[in-house]
């Protein structure tokens, strides 16, 4: 049993739960102007990790075939015969049902709104087949937390605004590391008629852009810290995310292959910081 929920834990990559997990938690934040009840965090908790579970177990379904071809990727539970589509399927399901649950919970409009994710998490897969922005909508798909966040806490899209500025900073946030995690298949995707930032125009523009999106994700900050009349911790924030970012900047034209690090180190830190300091300046 506890084989299996490893692997399922694995599958998932469950510790990038900690990517969308605290912009959820930020919207709520931002919201209520301070900290939930734990009964409504729960809720949230459960819907984000429902999503994102079902998100990434579906990425994993239907892109199998191209994750069998790739040298990268052909490990993964699918292609190696660990994991049968079928069962992926079946957990696909159960996290879709918790995420139906969880929003039930909170509000009906979090319950109407939560067919959209679904939506979303199935076209998302195959736009690589077709665009090279998939990197922005991947944005969006993780950027849709901070406004759950918030629409979980009011029920309601009035003075919804704040969270979408956290939004917009997600979108280009997730973008620029999405590009950077996909200069490591610049050479299948070519081969493979796949399309990507680091595909269509090469690794030193892809670089650049990355560096273009992460400043426009630091910018959309500046007038949620006018909007929601933050104060000098949030502003701490804002400047520990610019270090964290610029830093995973610099390893990846440092040293190319160290991109794991930029990609899950570093922005795990982004993440957890935008909502510590975010909350403490709330707070207190």
């Amino acid at each position: 049993m506890m084989t299996k929920t490893k692997k399922n834990l694995e599958f998932i990559k469950f510790e990038h739960s900690i990517f969308a997990l605290p912009f959820a938690y930020s919207g709520a934040v931002l919201a209520y102007n301070g900290i939930p009840g734990i009964i409504t965090l729960i809720w949230i908790t459960l819907a984000a990790v429902g999503a994102r579970s079902a998100a990434m177990s579906l990425n994993r379904i239907i892109d199998a075939k191209i994750d069998a071809l790739n040298p990268r990727t052909k490990d993964r539970h699918i292609p190696r015969g660990d994991i049968r589509v079928g069962s992926a399927l079946i957990f696909t399901i159960l996290s879709f049902i918790l995420l139906f649950i969880s929003a039930y919970q909170l509000n009906i409009l979090c319950f109407m709104l939560s067919p959209i994710l679904v939506a979303m998490f199935v076209i998302y897969p195959y736009l690589k087949r077709y665009t090279y922005l998939s990197h922005l909508f991947l944005g969006l798909c993780l950027g849709i937390a901070p406004v759950g966040g918030w629409l979980a806490i009011t029920g309601t899209f009035e003075g919804f605004f704040p969270s979408m500025l956290v939004l917009a900073s997600v979108v280009f946030w997730v973008a620029g590391f999405d590009i950077i995690y996909s200069i490591q298949d610049m050479g299948f995707d070519r081969k493979s008629g796949l399309h990507s930032i680091p595909q269509r125009f090469g690794l030193d523009n892809a670089l650049k852009i990355t560096l273009l999106f992460h400043v426009i994700s630091v910018l959309f900050l500046i007038p949620l810290y006018f909007v929601s009349n933050l104060g000098f911790m949030f502003l701490m924030g804002i400047v520990t995310i610019i270090l964290f970012l610029s830093y995973g900047q610099w390893i990846v034209r440092y040293d190319i292959k160290k991109i794991h690090i930029a990609f899950f180190d570093v922005n795990a830190l982004v993440s957890v910081s935008f909502f510590v300091f975010l909350a403490l300046d709330v707070v207190f």
